[in-house]
């Protein structure tokens, strides 16, 4: 089923997320709603607070570009991205290396909006998997970039909060339209 993305202003955007503790049918269903929510609007990933539910959980999925990598290791073995796609994790834990680089970035919530981003290049990532094991990964490109930018999501933060000072001032304008502001 087809679920409603929350837009720029509503307060579940803005939520530090509760950690899943417990996978049952109902997870599992919201799981596959975001997926077909996710794909049916275009986007690379999803969070459960962009579909109103507060809690630590996201799906993304770039195998629609196995370029936009140069590499993913899951538990330290070379993978293919195709092995882990489409990625559902629930309370991840994220280690951050290589230098921030800067691309362009927009979000299912925040719509007609992107902005150039910067963020650490590559990521470590313990992901918690809904069968109770743990998918460590080490990648970069649009894989790291949107396991970060879905991480931001269970914590309240939104790209928009990380863009320049600069932007920012360039963006007030229509953040304030998209909530009726202007």
């Amino acid at each position: 089923m087809i679920l409603e993305i929350v837009q720029y202003g509503h307060p579940v955007l803005r939520e530090r997320c509760k950690p899943v503790v417990q996978v049952d049918e109902a997870l599992r269903q919201l799981v596959a709603d975001m997926l077909e929510t996710m794909y049916d609007a275009h986007g690379v990933g999803l969070a459960a607070p962009q579909v109103g539910v507060a809690l630590r959980l996201a799906v993304v999925d770039v195998s629609h570009d196995p370029e936009c990598i140069t590499f993913l290791k899951v538990a330290g073995i070379d993978a293919p991205l195709a092995s882990i796609m489409p990625l559902v994790f629930i309370n991840p834990e994220l280690e951050f290396t290589g230098p921030k680089e800067r691309d362009t970035e927009g979000c299912l919530s925040i719509q007609d909006l992107r902005a150039e981003v910067s963020r650490p290049g590559a990521v470590k990532a313990k992901l918690p998997q809904l069968d109770g094991s743990v998918l460590e990964i080490e990648t970069d490109g649009l894989l790291a970039r949107a396991i970060q930018h879905e991480t931001d999501h269970l914590n309240g933060v939104l790209f928009i909060d990380r863009v320049s000072p600069a932007a920012k001032i360039s963006l007030r304008r229509k953040l304030r339209r998209l909530t009726g502001g202007e």
